[in-house]
């Protein structure tokens, strides 16, 4: 008896033995296996650092590529592309106009009704709807015979029965696009961006190409301001506060203008205008410098984009491309581990996270963090994970997402470094401050990126801050504007129509 109970208990030591070097075998895995995690994690912290002294590289790198884009047709990365508005709005418009904004995934049809004097609660009627996929890779036709049969439907539903329908109306157009203007109300396009792709469109008039659409439908309209996105953005915060010099667009794409003193543009020399300035389209998706902190992910991205080797700023901030970005990191970290799964086909595929998801797992606050939980379910089928791999989502949101909030708070202060409102009095070699001499300087923003973001609106205005310093920063007022592209270019066509004469000529 005594041998069995010798013999059972050395079996039992020896199957202890052995679970005991499963379970170290297994926690050996795992410590191996989140090393992995951590250094792909650290790697992409590294790669994505803003410190200050960079992001005020950016800042200068930004001044000079505008003064070269002033200076001579393709000078630089940058268009810095007239515009031909030199007059914003002023509050004295009178009367009805419509507006079309046509951006990277909606239509937008505005109607607004002006009564003469400036009001923060301006009359307008709003309707938006979704750019369907295959107009954006059909042909000129039917995307404009689209956008005609949208605004002609809304305009008949505004104005049935009001006994106006036939009087001829005034358009503005917001064409959120890289485009040439030859005047306030005529433009070429230039190349597509935000996943568009018509190729019989480039190099034609964008404004002639929906007044035949218009034509067509029979819409007693003309278009008397063709403007981008962040032209009409720039005029409606102008509209609400006359210190708003510049416009920033942070939604699907990315853009700048700002008012820019009309002897500044070497490249139009003997360009007159009565106000002296005028708004120019940056087109600053396209700025690019050495001091931008790329990743490998970002590389990768561009490779897989519509429009390789181009857009590189705008890849880097804008919310068509955030949530690839967040998806690669996690596509990598798969690859490497299975802390995420199997790996799926929507995790395998570009383009199926998109910047709302970011933000959405960005701002969990629960305490299992089951929106991330959801969203990984939902956008990229990566099933039931760990709370602790729900964090590290987390923080690949947090590192993308502040990257990419910093690096517009350092395109901001580059605009404002050219026109002299950083509080540098123009000079790269010091920061001379007398409060009695700044001026109130506000920038107007529009897209959800901003709006409805609220870590990446928290990131932004503190790169902003910590550019500028304190002292200055206080002069600076980031203004969040509704519908802009859109209301501003009917209050554009608004200014436009009570012009008697040209304010603007070319000898």
């Amino acid at each position: 008896m005594g041998k069995v109970v010798l013999g059972m208990a050395a079996g039992l030591a020896v199957v202890a033995c052995a679970v005991a070097t499963v379970m170290v075998g297994k926690r050996v895995r795992s410590r191996k296996k989140w090393r992995r995690v951590v250094r792909v994690l650290r790697d992409l912290e590294e790669a994505c650092e803003t410190t200050v002294g960079r992001l005020r590289q950016v800042v200068d790198a930004m001044a000079v590529e505008m003064h070269a884009g002033l200076a001579s047709e393709g000078g630089s990365k940058l268009k810095m592309l007239l515009t031909f508005v030199d007059n914003l709005p002023t509050g004295c418009e009178k009367g009805t106009y419509y507006a079309l904004d046509l951006g990277g995934t909606n239509l937008r049809v505005l109607r607004v009704q002006l009564g003469g004097e400036r009001s923060p609660n301006l009359d307008q009627d709003v309707e938006s709807q979704p750019i369907p996929e295959h107009l954006k890779n059909g042909t000129m036709e039917d995307l404009f015979d689209f956008i005609a049969s949208s605004l002609q439907q809304f305009s008949e539903r505004k104005e049935n029965g009001s006994g106006q329908s036939q009087l001829m109306r005034e358009l503005g157009f917001t064409f959120s696009f890289p485009m040439k203007q030859t005047s306030v109300s005529s433009g070429i396009l230039i190349k597509w961006t935000k996943g568009f792709a018509i190729e019989n469109m480039v190099g034609r008039e964008i404004a002639g190409c929906l007044q035949q659409a218009l034509t067509r439908r029979g819409l007693n309209m003309r278009v008397a301001a063709l403007v981008n996105d962040s032209v009409g953005t720039l005029a409606l915060g102008h509209y609400h506060d006359a210190d708003t010099v510049a416009a920033v667009i942070l939604g699907t794409g990315t853009n700048a203008c700002y008012l820019e003193r009309t002897d500044a543009i070497i490249k139009s020399q003997g360009l007159l205008t009565t106000s002296g300035g005028m708004v120019v389209n940056m087109e600053w998706g396209s700025f690019w410098s050495s001091h931008l902190p790329r990743t490998s992910y970002d590389i990768e991205l561009d490779a897989d984009s519509r429009n390789p080797n181009d857009q590189g700023f705008e890849k880097m901030i804008s919310g068509m491309y955030l949530g690839d970005i967040v998806r690669r990191v996690i596509l990598k970290i798969s690859q490497e581990t299975d802390v995420f799964g199997p790996v799926s086909s929507k995790l395998l595929t570009p383009f199926t996270l998109w910047a709302d998801s970011v933000a959405a797992m960005h701002e969990d606050d629960s305490p299992e963090l089951t929106e991330v939980a959801r969203i990984l379910k939902r956008d990229l089928e990566i099933q039931d994970v760990s709370l602790k791999v729900r964090k590290l989502v987390l923080r690949i949101c947090d590192v993308v997402t502040r990257r990419a909030a910093r690096l517009v708070a350092a395109g901001i202060v580059g605009i404002l470094k050219k026109i002299g409102r950083d509080g540098s009095g123009g000079s790269t070699g010091g920061r001379s401050r007398s409060d009695a001499n700044i001026r109130r300087t506000v920038v107007a923003i529009e897209g959800s990126l901003y709006t409805g973001y609220a870590m990446f609106r928290e990131y932004l205005h503190e790169a902003l801050t910590e550019i500028l310093g304190e002292d200055m920063a206080q002069h600076v007022v980031l203004r969040p504007v509704e519908d802009g592209p859109g209301i501003g270019a009917a209050l554009l066509a608004a200014s436009q129509s009570t012009q008697t004469v040209d304010s603007v000529q070319q000898p």
